[in-house]
């Protein structure tokens, strides 16, 4: 007998409580892993620096959902020109994404 799949609950973050700090630590999390995921490149810095925006943004207008974060995070970075860079916004929403789990010690692997 197999057993039915079951959604992946939600990952809720608690509110923000220092934005400048959250902002700052996604900032240096995410350019740190853009640069070591291919090599650095100068358009890392401004990718890191427009996603850890829209990411505190969203969080100071009371979003909390990571789901929904991520969503935000693509849907805005569509605009951003990745022209010169091996990414793109749904490997930059994916990135935070992973940051912000594993800051959290929640395995990515398995939904668990």
């Amino acid at each position: 007998m197999t057993e039915s799949a079951q959604p992946i609950p939600p990952v809720i973050l608690p509110p923000v409580q220092n934005p400048e700090v959250e902002a700052q630590w996604l900032k240096q999390s995410l350019h740190n892993w853009l640069d070591t995921e291919f090599i650095p490149e100068t358009i890392n810095e401004k990718i890191a620096s427009r996603a850890s925006q829209i990411f505190v943004r969203q969080r100071l207008e009371g979003e909390n959902d990571l789901g929904s974060l991520v969503i935000a995070i693509i849907t805005e970075m569509q605009a951003f020109d990745f022209s010169r860079s091996f990414y793109s916004e749904f490997a930059i929403a994916n990135a935070v994404s992973d940051l912000i789990l594993d800051s959290l010690g929640i395995d990515r692997c398995c939904g668990e």
